[in-house]
């Protein structure tokens, strides 16, 4: 009975139950790496389990094995910061796994729970910022990949935001359930991941967010990708990078992207998209910018 994880109980009010996102998150961790990988002989080729052994990961973080037991069964309430920072280290975690890991082992505050249930409206300031940002798609993005706000490029090369009703105007929700989102990313797979990774940091920060549990619950039971790559416990945050689209009015663009998480709402994250100066992908912009300039910003 060495790997049985915490049971969550069963039914939608427990979608996102944080013990059982602890020990699913811990297991998972766990189970990729391998002995070799950490610096421990490999006894024997059988091995139950895949990846290390709790005894094995208990000794590389310098805790008893029953402690780390309770741990990945999800019994993080009273866990020491110095604990979970010799956990993440002998697990290799990075800094997004890391602080997953914080927040996963340690309660939700009252003010926390109190930000899930508010609205995220975007600032006066930001909206103007977005209109004045001409020739560069810009979108803001709050919990739960809810796009809040963006610019007539913006609209333009991706969705005619405007004519989605709200609750429809999400990042997760279009990518696994609008087939136009897999003839626009070129890296549909990609794409994916990145927003099940964010979508699971969000979990960890809110997991009392009733929105939140019920779009995962959807999406789990609506697509079979959403619900595989959600078994993986990946956490990202969201970063820069290039994104490849296969656009339908001026065809493949290749544009590099930048996010920036805001000074005074670390939830609200400004995306913006540009591409190399004289490349197609910049005379392509030029194209849909003239084309979308009758499209209504609605921030």
């Amino acid at each position: 009975m060495d790997d049985q994880p915490y049971a969550a109980p069963t039914g939608p009010d427990h979608a996102l139950d944080r013990r059982a996102e602890l020990s699913e998150f811990l297991r998972t961790r766990r189970a990729r790496l391998k002995p070799e990988d950490v610096g421990l002989p490999e006894y024997g080729r059988h091995r139950r389990v895949p990846g290390l052994r709790r005894e094995e990961l208990a000794q590389l973080a310098g805790v008893s094995v029953a402690y780390y037991t309770r741990l990945e069964q999800g019994n993080g309430r009273n866990v020491s910061a110095e604990v979970l920072d010799a956990i993440a280290r002998a697990l290799r975690l990075t800094d997004a796994e890391r602080a997953h890991l914080n927040h996963l082992a340690k309660p939700t505050s009252n003010k926390k729970k109190k930000a899930a249930a508010r609205t995220q409206p975007v600032r006066p300031a930001l909206a103007q910022l977005l209109d004045a940002m001409d020739g560069v798609p810009a979108y803001i993005v709050g919990r739960r990949s809810d796009v809040l706000g963006w610019n007539r490029l913006s609209a333009a090369l991706f969705w005619d935001w405007a004519a989605l009703p709200v609750q429809e105007r999400n990042w997760a929700r279009l990518v696994f359930l609008d087939p136009a989102a897999r003839d626009l990313f070129v890296d549909w797979d990609g794409k994916a991941a990145d927003i099940v990774s964010t979508l699971r940091m969000d979990a960890g920060c809110y997991p009392d967010d009733p929105r939140l549990s019920a779009l995962v619950g959807e999406l789990s039971v609506k697509s079979d990708e959403f619900r595989r790559l959600w078994a993986t416990h990946d956490v990202k945050e969201k970063g820069h990078g290039v994104k490849r689209l296969r656009h339908a009015v001026v065809g493949e663009l290749t544009l590099p992207y930048e996010s920036f998480r805001l000074a005074d709402d670390p939830d609200q994250i400004l995306v913006t998209y540009h591409a190399e100066p004289g490349s197609p992908s910049a005379e392509a912009l030029r194209l849909l910018a003239s084309w979308g300039s009758n499209t209504v910003s609605p921030v």
